[in-house]
């Protein structure tokens, strides 16, 4: 079993920063490819930021320049760090991703409970 749990969520007014958390728990070799979702109420869940197993980045356009994904392979953690803050980033925050387990094969895509971010003066 796998366990994705974020932390960092909270109000913040806008303008500001957060920086939101991902440990994943469980019976795997490393954590694979990880991204950071985001759902509003009323909308469809969308991608926020993703980072491969290698490093790659990709960003949505409306966070990129703002946001930065991060990943410590060691804590089997992903991190996004947003910076200027809009109301518009209101939104429920998932983390998702994929792990490689130990007889080489991959497992997931697992998903977090979510962590509320608010974005309001």
């Amino acid at each position: 079993q796998v366990r994705l749990v974020e932390s960092g969520g909270g109000l913040v007014q806008p303008g500001g920063s957060l920086r939101l958390s991902c440990e994943v728990f469980g019976s795997f070799l490393r954590i694979n490819n990880m991204g950071w979702y985001r759902q509003a109420p009323g909308k469809e869940r969308e991608l926020v930021a993703r980072i491969s197993n290698g490093g790659t980045t990709n960003y949505a356009d409306s966070v990129k320049g703002r946001f930065t994904i991060s990943r410590d392979n060691a804590r089997n953690s992903v991190h996004l760090q947003m910076s200027s803050l809009k109301p518009e980033d209101t939104a429920v925050y998932f983390c998702n991703g994929d792990m490689r387990t130990y007889i080489g094969g991959l497992t997931g895509p697992y998903w977090g409970q979510g962590t509320q971010v608010t974005v309001s003066s």
